[in-house]
């Protein structure tokens, strides 16, 4: 019996129906995400060609006009959920050309010229990465800046400092919280230059060996927002999964700070320990236990990071072993990527919430201290008054009963140097979200501006655009 195919006709050739659906894969979905920086690519790329030096402009500017506006509907119904890619589109590239072409006929068909779907796509990304890291940034900070704050509410309250989850020496909950948030700005600075690495503009590789008319890629490159083009045309298709790793990669260091804040929240809000209380209405219940109050959304973090960090890898283990010039390998990047991003942003969003409604229990901190959380401090008192340091090791470890009777609030405020839980500079971690916000909202105002001039509506990157 002979298998009949069925064969789908589309933009770039006759495929067959059910191989088509294996190629297209998840893109109809994930393309929806990329919507508004493919148009947006699109208008900066019309805008050069009009300007190429030719005989006869392959676009006047009432056209390029034309294919802009059309461009901004494509955007608003993406932003209402009325534009659809579909298997025979293939891709976001297609659905928009194929919509411009209805609209506008010979216009629309005359876009692609001097690019390919590589470097739209790789252009693509870059422009969601920008928005995306800044997004995840500003609320990496946002967590940051509620942690400096609970820290300054508990500045003095004494936490037992733990090694190997052992009790080891006097702490605070101020030094605990803003470890977190100190650990959360090296991430957003982590985060901000591989925003400067990602801001590089391949448009105008083509399909990675550049083309023969003479477009001007640094025009581009300055349309779209970007701060040089990426040189070497081979290089901006190599790059592509590379970046998308990097990003991932800063992206799992913030999941590892997230990972650890919620192994500390979900131990010391057991019974056992008590020191603090999660929001009841952060929490799930249980089937069948109606007192259980499960810290969910705690243990989902815990495991996010990993998903996070796996997504990373699987990015870099595409890329690992392709030759130079695109593979379709790529497009299996795509997914984990875009989840990636998006992983972590729920993830620092939730832990926001999370952190704003915890409830500390000093007295339950305090009553956890024993006279040997106190031993590392006497061996050293007696170390600074002419004892050989390891003599009062010994001498203090034979003599643990002595140290009953210890204030913990004392011994947390004697430790004044740097950075030690009398020591905080609360000022200079609130002054490094300060700044972080300030960057990361002189960026975001640049992207709105050049996008702005770019379409000719006020753009934003939420809400509709007007013309």
């Amino acid at each position: 019996m002979t298998m009949q195919r069925k064969i789908r006709v589309t933009t770039v050739g006759d495929v067959d129906s059910e191989l088509l659906a294996f190629t297209v894969g998840r893109d109809t979905e994930n393309d929806l995400r990329l919507i508004e920086a493919d148009c947006i690519g699109t208008a900066a790329h019309v805008t050069m060609l009009s300007r190429m030096p030719l005989k006869r402009a392959l676009f006047t500017g009432r056209e390029v006009k034309q294919v802009i506006s059309e461009l901004v509907g494509i955007i608003n119904k993406s932003r209402i959920g009325e534009f659809a890619i579909t298997v025979d589109d293939q891709d976001v590239h297609m659905a928009v050309e194929r919509t411009l072409t209805k609209k506008l006929g010979a216009i629309g068909r005359k876009i692609h010229t001097a690019r390919s779907r590589n470097d739209q796509v790789a252009v693509d990304l870059r422009l969601f990465a920008k928005n995306e890291i800044l997004s995840t940034a500003d609320e990496a900070t946002e967590l940051a800046g509620i942690l400096v704050a609970l820290s300054r509410r508990h500045v003095r309250v004494p936490m037992v400092g733990r090694t190997h989850m052992q009790p080891a020496m006097p702490s605070s909950v101020g030094l605990w919280a803003s470890a977190f948030a100190e650990s959360l700005l090296d991430d957003v600075i982590l985060l901000l230059n591989i925003y400067e690495l990602n801001d590089q503009c391949p448009l105008g590789s083509a399909a990675g060996y550049g083309v023969s008319l003479p477009i001007d890629r640094e025009l581009t490159s300055r349309l779209l927002g970007f701060s040089r083009p990426v040189h070497n045309v081979l290089h901006a298709s190599n790059a592509r999964g590379k970046v998308e790793a990097l990003v991932l990669s800063g992206c799992g260091q913030v999941m590892l700070s997230l990972s650890r804040l919620a192994e500390d929240l979900i131990l010391y809000s057991m019974p056992e320990f008590g020191y603090f209380s999660l929001p009841p209405e952060y929490c799930t219940g249980s089937s069948i236990m109606p007192q259980k109050n499960n810290p969910d959304v705690l243990e989902l973090i815990r495991a996010k990071s990993a998903t996070v960090l796996a997504n990373g890898q699987c990015v870099a283990d595409i890329v690992r072993g392709l030759p130079s010039g695109y593979n379709r390998d790529l497009q299996e990047s795509k997914g984990p990527f875009m989840d990636g991003i998006a992983t972590t942003r729920a993830c620092l969003r939730a832990m926001s919430r999370l952190v704003k409604g915890l409830i500390v229990n000093a007295d339950r901190l305090k009553s956890a201290f024993t006279p040997a959380v106190f031993a590392a401090d006497r061996a050293l008192e007696l170390a600074g008054n002419g004892m050989p340091f390891r003599d009062a090791y010994r001498f203090v470890k034979k003599h643990l009963a002595e140290l009953e009777g210890i204030d913990a609030c004392q011994a947390v405020a004697a430790k004044t140097h740097l950075g030690a839980p009398g020591g905080l500079n609360l000022k200079a971690i609130e002054s490094r979200c300060r700044l972080a916000r300030k960057v990361i909202a002189v960026e975001r105002k640049s992207i709105d501006r050049t996008v702005s001039k770019l379409l000719g509506v006020k753009y934003r990157s939420t809400g509709r655009l007007y013309r």
